[in-house]
């Protein structure tokens, strides 16, 4: 009897471990099993402006890229796991270098700082990044949330705890005063000290990057007092460009990067700023001056007022509980009557003439896209900005690429690591069906996601 029963309870540990491996998810299973990962027939686009490379072959080690060929000349190592991308274009992660986790989209901003910062942590950002990482987007830079929750989503996603892109945070905008009820996301400078003393508080938190905004309202000392300990603190800043005098300015004090187009209806940007502007540009010591345009939210709204039907898409609505969906579409709407696009209309004929203007004054443009503002999802707006900048502007597709690859890598000084698909780099690779260099908008479809070696999509 003894000896049955002792049977019988070895079986059931059998079972158990058994049934312990069978129902292991797909995703832990999947990064136990694929070490080695070979990427196979797709034309390469690496990130560094080459010619593409036919029938390509990317072998991946872990989390690191260990080869890159072609077929005929690349050997596949036995065992690797083979993933097709015959038919696809395959090209490094896209980089967003201006996005907002903290918003997804709704339109009335005082009730979303009233209700939400509770779960900005917990739920918004989580989602807000796993919504960028499935729409291909593997490293982003996140400009202006509360502090705790930048850093806390930040280092879980480092950690593999949550999906999502590699963030690059700054937490809260550095500005001359907060605007009301924003405390919690903007910090005021009352003076020099005060500024230093604002700046070494968020580097002893461990942003990645200083954000600063509204500096024509500082005085120039507050405002070079900022740039000065963000420096010497080995961190870039960013400025606002939205008004000639914050380009100003920004350029004086030796800003790193400048954000968005203006906010002025003003045809082009002022002669002497173009000036400045060329004359930072020719100090090649001091590397490029970065700028990060933002537009297709601004190019896009007339056609999405007009034509609502992606305020429907439910890519913007993964990760979000109901009652912040059913919130979030209820600001939308009526799209027609949004405060925030009512100058707009006037705004966007001008940005065609502003982007030109920088690209023939020597900055390297980046892809940024603002992405959380009004009826601009995460899921959504990398591959506009993309498709703004081709086929409106008529920048050279490849052109484009680099500045949502290559270049983010350079502006965040981490091109040893990420930016181009090349061997020892962080196998953060994504691939699409059909040619991007012909039809860049066939980025809205992303079929495959990789980031650190590791499928996610």
């Amino acid at each position: 009897m003894r000896s049955t029963i002792k049977l019988c309870l070895t079986l059931l540990v059998v079972l158990l471990i058994a049934g312990q491996s069978f129902f292991t998810s797909p995703v832990s299973s999947q990064t136990r099993s694929t070490a080695v990962k070979a990427l196979v027939g797709g034309t390469l686009i690496d990130g560094y402006g080459s010619k593409p490379i036919r029938n390509s072959v990317v072998i991946i080690e872990g989390e690191r890229i260990k080869a890159v060929g072609q077929v005929g000349s690349l050997a596949v190592p036995p065992g690797a796991e083979v993933i097709s991308t015959e038919g696809m274009s395959v090209l490094p992660g896209l980089w967003d270098m201006h996005v907002h986790l903290m918003i997804n989209g709704h339109s009335d901003y005082a009730h979303w700082d009233k209700t939400y910062p509770p779960q900005m942590e917990k739920v918004i950002m989580p989602a807000s990044a796993k919504q960028l990482l499935m729409a291909g987007v593997t490293s982003a830079r996140d400009l202006g949330a509360p502090l705790e929750a930048s850093i806390a989503v930040r280092d879980r996603i480092r950690k593999g705890e949550i999906p999502g892109p590699t963030l690059y945070v700054s937490g809260p905008f550095i500005q001359h005063e907060p605007y009301p009820g924003t405390d919690y996301v903007r910090w005021g400078v009352k003076g020099v000290d005060d500024a230093r003393a604002k700046v070494r508080k968020l580097a002893d938190a461990g942003v990645d990057v200083i954000k600063l905004i509204d500096q024509d309202q500082m005085t120039m000392e507050e405002v070079q007092a900022v740039v000065d300990e963000a420096h010497k603190r080995r961190l870039p800043v960013v400025a606002h460009s939205h008004r000639p005098e914050e380009i100003r300015r920004g350029l004086l004090v030796g800003v790193d990067c400048f954000e968005h187009t203006g906010l002025a209806t003003a045809p082009e940007y002022p002669a002497d700023v173009i000036v400045a502007i060329r004359e930072r540009t020719a100090k090649m010591s001091l590397g490029p001056l970065f700028w990060t345009p933002t537009v297709q939210g601004l190019l896009n709204y007339e056609y999405v007022r007009d034509n609502p039907e992606q305020l429907d898409d439910p890519s913007w609505q993964v990760g979000l509980p109901q009652s912040i969906v059913d919130d979030i579409k209820a600001s939308l709407k009526n799209p027609g009557q949004l405060s925030y696009y009512q100058i707009t209309p006037l705004r966007r004929p001008t940005l065609n003439r502003k982007i030109h203007q920088l690209l023939e004054s020597g900055v390297v443009l980046l892809i940024g896209t603002d992405s959380g503002i009004p009826m601009n999802f995460h899921s959504q707006t990398t591959w506009r900005e993309l498709d703004a900048w081709v086929n409106s502007f008529g920048i050279d597709p490849m052109v484009a690429l680099r500045a949502a690859t290559y270049w983010p890598s350079v502006a965040m000084k981490v091109s040893d690591k990420y930016g181009t698909v090349s061997e020892g780099k962080y196998a953060d690779i994504i691939a699409v069906r059909g040619d991007v260099l012909r039809h860049i908008n066939s980025l809205q479809n992303v079929d495959v996601v990789i980031k650190h070696g590791r499928r996610w999509k």
